[in-house]
C-alpha cells in the first residue's frame, strides 16, 4: 500500500472511530472547564442523595443481608439473586449469569462512552468471631474483607445513577463479580466479553485503618503481582543415627529457603520492592527418621511484571539447583490453573488526575490522600491489563468507635458510616467521566448494547 492510501486509511478511521483521550492535558482543561458548566456540583450533588436517611439506610440493609449469607468463590448465587432483584426494581436492565454467579447491570445510553464500575461479591472461608445481631449464620464462611459493603455501595452508585439518568451522556457498566479471592473471578468475566466496548473501569476498596471521609490512591502501582510455588524435594529416607546412609531432603530443604532469600537481598534492585516468603514446611514425622521427602511453598510479588517473572524464573532455578546440590531431585509448581497469577495493580495516570478532581470536588482536596504501594494483590489488576482502569481505597475508620480488625481477620467489622461517600464517588466518576470524555463517533457507527 503506497503513502496515499495509508493516509486516506487513517484519515477514515478517525472520521468513524471514537477517539478518547486519557492525558494529563485533556484533564486539565476538562477541569478548567467544569466550573462553568457545572460539573464540579455532580459530585457534591450525589454525596447528598447518597446520605439521605432512606438511601443510607437500604444500603445498610443491603449488606447486612449479604453479610448473614457469606459466599465463596463462584457460588455467590443468593448474593446474586438479591442483586438482580433490587436491579429489578430500579428498572436496570442486566445480563446473568457471567462467569457463574456474576451480574452486569447497565445505566445510560446505551451507546458509547462506556465507563464500568466494579464490586467484588465472595466471602472468605472462615469463622466470624464479631457477636452481633448480623453475623454470619454460615458455619466457615464470613465477610472479612469488605466485599458485602462493596455489594452495597455499588447498588447505591446504581440508584443514584438511575434516579439521575437523564444526565448520562453514554452507558455505565455494573460489573458485579464473583471469586475476587483467589479465584480469578475477573480474568473470567474479561474472557465472556465483559469488557467489551469499554473505555475505562472504576473500583474501590474499604479500609480499616483509614479515616471515615478519606480517600486514598495513587497513579502508577499500587499493589503487588503475587504467585504462590510449592516444591517437594525427593531424597532417600533412613534412620537419623547413620545419617550417611540416607539422602537427607531436610537439609537440602534448608539450604533452598536460605538461597532463596538472596533473590531479593543480593539479585534485585533496592528501589525496586519484591518478596520471597516460604511459610509452608512439611517434612518428618519422627525424632529420629530422616524422610523421604519435604514439601516447602511460599508467595512472592513484586510491583513490576518484568521483576515478577524473572522471580519465577529464578526460584524455579534455586529450588532444583540447590536440591542437586545436597544430591536430591525437585519438582516445582506454580499452580498456574489452580491459584493464577495476580499482575500488579497499576494505576492509570490520566484516571489519576480525573479521581484527584472528582474525589476534590466532593470531600475537598485535602481528604484526598497518596497511598502508599502494597504489597497485597487485587485481581482488579487483571481489568487494568486490557483498558485503563483506577483503583482507590476508602476510608472508614472512626477513631472515637475504637480500632477496627484489618482484613482477613475473624474479628473484622465495618463502619458503615462510610457508604455515601463510597455510593457518590462510583456514581461520580462515572458520571463526570462520560461527560468530560466524549468520544468523537459517528451515530451510524455506534454500537447499542441490546440490553438498553
Amino acid at each position: 500500500m503506497n503513502f496515499s492510501k495509508w493516509v486516506s486509511l487513517i484519515f477514515i478511521l478517525n472520521l468513524f472511530c471514537p477517539t478518547l483521550s486519557f492525558s494529563d492535558s485533556s484533564s486539565s482543561s476538562s477541569s478548567s472547564s467544569s466550573s462553568s458548566n457545572g460539573l464540579t456540583e455532580i459530585p457534591k450533588r450525589f454525596l447528598q442523595f447518597a446520605k439521605r436517611p432512606e438511601l443510607f439506610d437500604w444500603m445498610v440493609g443491603i449488606r447486612r443481608k449479604i453479610h448473614e449469607n457469606p459466599e465463596l468463590g463462584f457460588e455467590e448465587f443468593e448474593t446474586s439473586k438479591l442483586i438482580r432483584t433490587e436491579l429489578d426494581k430500579m428498572g436496570i436492565t442486566y445480563k446473568y449469569p457471567v462467569a457463574v454467579t456474576g451480574v452486569i447491570g447497565f445505566i445510560g445510553t446505551g451507546g458509547p462512552p462506556f465507563v464500568a464500575l466494579r464490586a467484588d461479591m465472595d466471602a472468605l472461608p472462615m469463622q466470624e468471631m464479631v457477636e452481633w445481631e448480623n453475623k454470619s449464620r454460615i458455619p466457615g464462611k464470613m465477610h472479612a474483607c469488605g466485599h458485602d459493603a462493596h455489594v452495597a455501595m455499588l447498588l447505591g452508585a446504581a440508584k443514584i445513577l438511575q434516579e439521575h439518568r437523564e444526565e448520562i451522556k453514554g452507558t455505565v457498566v455494573l460489573v458485579f463479580q464473583p471469586a475476587e479471592e483467589g479465584g480469578g473471578g475477573a480474568l473470567k468475566l474479561i474472557d465472556e466479553g465483559v469488557l467489551e466496548n469499554v473505555n475505562a473501569i472504576f473500583g474501590l476498596h474499604v479500609s480499616s485503618n483509614l479515616a471515615v471521609g478519606e480517600v486514598h490512591s495513587k497513579a502508577g502501582p499500587i499493589g503487588a503481582g503475587n504467585g504462590f510455588f510449592e516444591a517437594v524435594i525427593s531424597g532417600k529416607g533412613g534412620h537419623a543415627a547413620i545419617p550417611q546412609h540416607s539422602v537427607d531432603p531436610i537439609l537440602a530443604a534448608s539450604n533452598v529457603i536460605v538461597s532463596l532469600q538472596h533473590l531479593v537481598s543480593r539479585e534485585a534492585d533496592p528501589l525496586d520492592p519484591q518478596v520471597v516468603t516460604v511459610a509452608k514446611f512439611q517434612g518428618g514425622g519422627a525424632f529420629n527418621v530422616i524422610p523421604d521427602s519435604v514439601t516447602i511453598g511460599g508467595t512472592f510479588r513484586a510491583f513490576s511484571k518484568e521483576s515478577f517473572m524473572q522471580l519465577r524464573y529464578r526460584i524455579e532455578e534455586v529450588i532444583r539447583g540447590q536440591a542437586a546440590v545436597q544430591r536430591c531431585n525437585a519438582t516445582v509448581d506454580f499452580f498456574t490453573e489452580a491459584k493464577l497469577f495476580y499482575p500488579p495493580t497499576i494505576n492509570h495516570k490520566g484516571l489519576h488526575e480525573h479521581f484527584l478532581n472528582v474525589a476534590g470536588d466532593m470531600i475537598g482536596i485535602h481528604k484526598v490522600k497518596d497511598v502508599k504501594p502494597l504489597m497485597g494483590s487485587e485481581d482488579f489488576a487483571f481489568y487494568q491489563e486490557v483498558i485503563p482502569g483506577y483503583f482507590f481505597l476508602l476510608g472508614m475508620q472512626n477513631v472515637t468507635r475504637g480500632r477496627l480488625e484489618s482484613e482477613h481477620s475473624p474479628y473484622y467489622q465495618v463502619n458503615e458510616d462510610a457508604f455515601p461517600y463510597g455510593a457518590a464517588l462510583h456514581a461520580s466518576l462515572a458520571a463526570r467521566y462520560l461527560l468530560e470524555y466524549q468520544p468523537e463517533v459517528s451515530f451510524s457507527e455506534r454500537k447499542i448494547h441490546d440490553e438498553l
